[in-house]
């Protein structure tokens, strides 16, 4: 049997003062950190020069493409909605910074930013998150005519930023109309950038927005204030896939475009038909940016990967992949099958070998003979009381089927997130949601029947395991918390206050921190359960 590597002590001795050849050829620049919320604490991610210019190229691969489909992008400008997280050191002196903070400060950005973003790189540069969105809002608004598309990361950061304008356009078209920044904006570089484009009072367009915003309903709000916008750009696969129909409500239907697969720890793949269904985003995976080999996994959630030794030491930094006792080998790009789901694994050009990300996808097709995958779930986000183990992708499905059920009655499910309730026996499922009427002044008065039958339906889109747990009384009734706005802009503060990036955020739709936990009890305005009996149909 191959002898169990763990990297992990190898990257530690490096961030020490090591030097960076006892892993790998190339020095370190510096070290990535992952974001954390979505796969427990964040890593230490070696970059190089080399490997931070492969990351780099996927842009330039993405916007050809895009383009394809969308005429005339050369002629504006893109209302960005980007922001950095401040870096810190090793004990060696290396920096420590996130991926996006790690490309927005670099000379390359910096260079086309001007041409590309209404937002000035300071707005994006600055620390203060709430100065920052102000301010990016703020000249996205004063360039609304010359904007062709509405970007950010993650769909959940754009979702939060609709939800700030809602609490600020009052704000907002005051300095418009006067012409002068608001006091509480404080930071220098803000303040500088804004003005050459503040220059003078424009009663005109603060009347025009006023008008917009003042309406009973914000559906379609983003084509609205920005009517030349051709597509939304932000990645919406995976957790993110839950903020698809919100987005689609407040773009008016501008179509939404999720670009690229991309992680800390590797770039995977691009999307190649961007007007694809929002669902059924499949990424064509670029062979050149690592080497990528796959682990299967059953279709029906058992996962084989869990039998590989991979497991080892830590199942995201051990490199021992051996069939020797029966264990489940990866397969290499040669050898993958259609249909068939598999964890991916990666060994890249900064010293990662054999590192399994944790992201589980299914092969759906070929681009020549490139791969293409569609993201199912994170591995790691799963919600398990006795035998039963609910993934992402069930959770996901069985929340958008009652939230098909809501939408009729004039309510947007605006994010949410879950665990497992274990205090009391039987545990229960309680799922987080944070719910609004599409109408803005109208009061969330919410029927008891109705969220009962949420919950059902709920209880019912769940697999076999669940529901014959849930008759023979080993699970409890699946609980709704209903919560005020803001908590799960509460929730990311949270996340960013212990070490998260606003850019990298992405709401986990598994918790597993009681400290995140109580964050969303704090808000809770009422709770459902569904019907205490529960029979196989």
């Amino acid at each position: 049997m191959a002898k169990l590597i763990n990297i992990k002590p190898y990257i530690d001795r490096i961030a020490n003062g090591e030097t960076s050849n006892i892993l790998l050829a190339d020095p370190i620049s510096e070290f990535i950190q992952s974001s954390g919320t979505s796969g427990g604490q964040p890593k230490l991610i070696p970059m190089t020069a080399e490997n931070f210019e492969k990351k780099t190229l996927e842009l330039t691969l993405v916007d050809p493409v895009v383009k394809k489909y969308f005429d005339g992008l050369e002629k504006g400008k893109t209302m960005s909605l980007f922001f950095v997280k401040k870096g810190s050191e090793t004990p060696s002196g290396l920096t420590v910074r996130t991926l996006t903070s790690c490309y927005f400060m670099s000379d390359s950005f910096k260079k086309s930013a001007p041409k590309i973003c209404t937002s000035p790189i300071e707005t994006i540069l600055c620390l203060d998150h709430k100065q920052s969105m102000y301010c990016q809002l703020l000249t996205g608004l004063l360039q609304r005519d010359h904007v062709v598309s509405i970007s950010s990361i993650f769909g959940s950061v754009l979702a939060r930023s609709i939800k700030f304008l809602e609490d600020h356009w009052n704000e907002l078209c005051s300095n418009i109309r006067t012409g002068c920044l608001s006091d509480w904006i404080t930071d220098p570089g803000c303040r500088n950038a804004v003005s050459p484009i503040l220059t003078r009072p424009n009663p005109e367009l603060a009347d025009t927005i006023e008008q917009i915003c003042g309406n009973e309903s914000w559906e379609g709000i983003i084509k609205k204030l920005w009517p030349k916008a051709k597509y939304i750009n932000s990645v919406i696969t995976g957790t993110m896939s839950q903020y698809i129909s919100l987005l689609d409500f407040y773009g008016g239907g501008i179509p939404l475009v999720s670009p690229s697969y991309g992680s800390s720890e590797s770039t995977f793949g691009i999307n190649l038909n961007p007007l694809s269904n929002p669902y059924d985003v499949a990424y064509t995976f670029l062979p050149n940016m690592a080497y990528f080999e796959f682990l299967p996994v059953d279709k029906d959630g058992e996962e084989k990967a869990r039998e590989s030794n991979l497991d080892g030491v830590s199942s995201q930094w051990s490199s021992e992949m051996t069939n020797a006792n029966g264990n489940v080998e990866p397969v290499d790009s040669a050898n993958v099958k259609l249909g068939q789901y598999y964890e991916v694994v990666v060994t890249t050009f900064a010293g990662l070998y054999r590192y399994r990300v944790g992201d589980v996808l299914k092969l759906t097709g070929f681009h020549n003979n490139s791969l293409q995958f569609q993201f199912v779930e994170r591995r790691n986000t799963i919600l398990s009381i006795d035998m039963d183990k609910t993934s992402e992708e069930d959770l996901l499905k069985a929340i958008g089927n009652a939230k098909r059920h809501l939408e009729p009655l004039g309510f947007v499910l605006m994010t949410f997130s879950s665990y497992a309730e274990t205090s009391s026996i039987p545990g229960r499922y309680v799922l987080f949601w944070e719910l609004k009427f599409k109408e803005r002044n109208r009061c969330l008065k919410l029927d008891a029947k109705i969220m009962e039958q949420c919950c059902s339906i709920v209880e019912e889109s769940l697999d076999f395991t669940y529901k014959s747990l849930r008759e023979a009384n080993k699970i409890a009734e699946l609980e709704v918390r209903v919560v005020k706005h803001g908590t799960f802009d509460a929730l990311m503060d949270f996340y960013v206050s212990k070490g998260a990036s606003i850019n990298q955020y992405k709401t986990p739709s598994c918790i597993k921190s009681e400290e995140a936990v109580k964050v969303l009890n704090s808000g809770v305005l009422e709770k459902f359960f569904s019907p205490k009996t529960f029979f196989l149909s």
